[in-house]
Parts: C-alpha cells; structure tokens; sequence
C-alpha cells in the first residue's frame, strides 16, 4: 500500500489567500489610523474649529427642530441660537476675565500663603529637601574658564499674544459660522449623505441610521450641556454662601471642567479649596468649600446624570482616561473637554452597525454587561422572544 503524499493541492491555497487578505486589510487598516492620527495632530488649526461647530450644530439641534415643528423656519432660529450663543460667550468671558486674570497674576502671592499655612506639614520633609538640593548642586556641570553661555533670544511675548489671540479669533469664527450653516441647512446634509447609496433599501437604512444617530448624540449633548450648567449653577451659589471670593468664577469653571469626567471634578475642588485655605481664617471653615465642590459633584454624578441621560450612553472609566489623554496630547485643553462626546458619538455609531458592535460594547459602562448577564439568567422564552423582536 503507498503511502499518501503531503498535501500541497489547492485545498491550502485559499486558506493561504484568505490570511494574505487579511493580513493586507490589517496593515491598510493600521496604516490608514496612523495616518488619520498624523493629519489630526498636525492639521489641528483646521479640524479642531470643524469638530467644534459640528458638536456646537449637534447640541443646538432639538432646539432647532422644536422650533420648527412650531413653525418657525431652521434659519432665523439657527440665526438667533447662534447670535444668543455668541452673546452669552462674549458677556461670560467678559464678566469672568476679571477675576480670572486677577487670579493668574496672584498665583505666587497665593501659593507663598498656601506655603505659610502648611508649614507644618512641610518641616518633617526639609531634611529630604535640602540633601535633593545639595545632590542636584553636585551633579550641576561646572562651568570652566573662558567659556561662555549662548542664550537664544526668543520672538517677543506681544507678538506671540498677538498672534494666539488672532489664531483665537479665527477659530471662533469659524465655529459658529460653521455651525449656523450647519443647523440652517436642516436635512439637506443627511440627505447628501443618503443620496451616495443606489439601492433604495441602502438610501432607508442610512437615512434611519443617520437621524438615530444624530437625535442621541443632539439630546445627549444638549442634556449634558444643561446639567453641567445647572451644576455650574448650585456650586456658584453654594461657594457664595459661605463667603468664597469669586463664586461665579468657581460655578463657570466647575461647568466647563464636569465635561471632563473624574478629572475636571477633581480639578475644581482642589482650586476652592486652595483659595478656601487662604481665604478663611479656619482650617475647618476653609475645607466646607471644596467638600461642598465634592457633594455636588457626587450627586451629579451618582444621580441626576444617570437618571436624566439614562444608563445606556454610559461609557467605561477605562476608555474615558484614554480619550482625555489622547485628546489632550492632540489638541490641548479644548481636545480633553471634547474627549468625551467624541467618545459617546463613536459609541452610538458603532452601536447601529454590526460589524462595529465589539468597539461598541468595548466602549460600554460594566452596567451593560451586567444587564446582558442578567438577560442571560432570565427567562429563556422571554430571550428568545427579544431576539426575535
């Protein structure tokens, strides 16, 4: 009897194929993200204004589309919405510039009367202090005979104010006169996008996924938008009542940080409590302010948010600090506050495709997984009767 040669027909060769397909996809796949990432990072004058209006379009959305269900036609109540946005900025900036600027200029004042008042707190690390200073002296390169040091001179401050400052200006512009277009033009711009498609089941489902899509990110925001404000809102009058200088100021921040997640709540409260310190006579006093900062951030956070929002659009901790450091290293500050959003609008995306639906769920609060798992220990009848729904 012969023995069976090796194999080496052509049942081998698509699986061969087929994993040099992948592998091609994959490498494509890699390349194109970098490459996304490479234009982002170094085209941030351009995207970061883009990005922007369209949140901006987005937030203001249900503002628009309720106006039109009561007749008022998209552009003069985008045109208003956009004027009363610009009004609100400018007065905000405006009252806020004061006291902001205040603040900056006394930092070191403040922080030498942080210093005094933990002193105490400081005197068992001198020791330590002082032997980091004496090694950081020795190691110090000496400078021989004769040689002497080049110093750079830099471009001047004004011109380097005058050109952020019109680099500023550029940008705002273009948001809101981005967005105004945006949200004036209603649905032509969906419609575009549903035009691209040939087959008139294709043009259905985009049409359905594009307007889901856009109403949960649109109530999302503008629900965000105004609890963060209503948060704004009760820490500015609580830090008023008890006597801190410049409560407004501390309400408007704690509303622009909370769309920074665990980090800007954590950032407000050690701020009122660093002005709190100086600010009372009484340790104990002092320490009222930042925990009232932390009670409402609680409250905000473990109730209101959830129960307004719903639990759904929750996003994992894990995948937030990710973003927030991601964006930042890309567009600075205004990259982390728009962090999130751009987390939940990729979310939901990825939620009405099935092929995304891995991102989606990576993307998910451990509470979905939790309430897979209980569907799972539930009635098998009753499962079966959702999957078929």
């Amino acid at each position: 009897m012969k023995a069976d040669a090796p194999s080496n027909g052509s049942g081998d060769a698509p699986d061969e194929a087929a994993l040099n397909i992948r592998r091609i996809r994959s490498m494509l796949a890699i390349m194109f993200l970098l490459m996304t990432v490479y234009a982002l990072y170094f085209g941030r004058d351009f995207f970061m204004p883009v990005i922007l209006a369209f949140l901006l379009a987005l937030t203001l959305t249900p503002i628009v589309r309720f106006l039109r269900k009561r007749g008022v036609p998209e552009s003069i109540s985008a045109t208003l919405l956009v004027l009363f946005s610009v009004g609100f900025m400018t007065t905000a900036g405006y009252l806020l510039s004061g006291p902001a600027i205040d603040l900056i200029n006394n930092a070191p004042t403040i922080g030498q009367q942080v210093s005094e008042k933990l002193n105490h707190l400081r005197r068992p690390f001198e020791k330590f202090m002082k032997i980091s200073e004496q090694i950081g002296a020795m190691t110090e390169p000496t400078q021989e005979p004769g040689v002497s040091k080049v110093v750079v001179a830099q471009s001047g401050i004004l011109s380097q104010a005058a050109g952020s400052v019109l680099s500023g200006v550029t940008s705002i512009t273009i948001v809101f006169v981005l967005s105004l277009f945006l949200l004036a033009s209603g649905t032509m711009f969906y419609e575009k996008i549903v035009q691209s498609f040939t087959r008139m089941s294709e043009k259905k489902r985009a049409l359905r996924v594009v307007y889901d899509v856009e109403r949960e990110i649109s109530r999302y925001l503008l629900t965000v938008s105004l609890i963060n404000a209503g948060l704004g809102v009760a820490i500015g009058l609580g830090l008023w009542a008890l006597g801190m200088p410049n409560p407004m100021l501390w309400g408007a921040a704690a509303a622009l940080l909370n769309f920074l997640p665990y980090i800007g709540a954590l950032t407000n409260m050690l701020m009122v409590g660093v002005i709190a310190l100086i600010s009372f006579d009484s340790l104990a006093y002092a320490m009222l302010a930042p925990a009232f900062v932390l009670l409402c951030n609680i409250v905000e956070g473990q109730f209101v948010t959830p129960m307004v929002v719903g639990r759904r659009l929750e996003i994992n901790s894990v995948a937030i600090f990710i973003a927030i450091a991601f964006w930042s290293w890309m567009w600075g500050f205004v990259g982390a506050l728009m962090a999130v959003p751009l987390l939940v609008i990729v979310k939901v995306f990825c939620d009405h495709f099935d092929g995304l639906a891995n991102i989606g769920n990576f993307l998910s609060a451990q509470q979905s997984a939790v309430e897979d798992e209980e569907d799972e220990d539930g009635d098998p009848a009753e499962d079966k009767a959702k999957i078929a729904a």
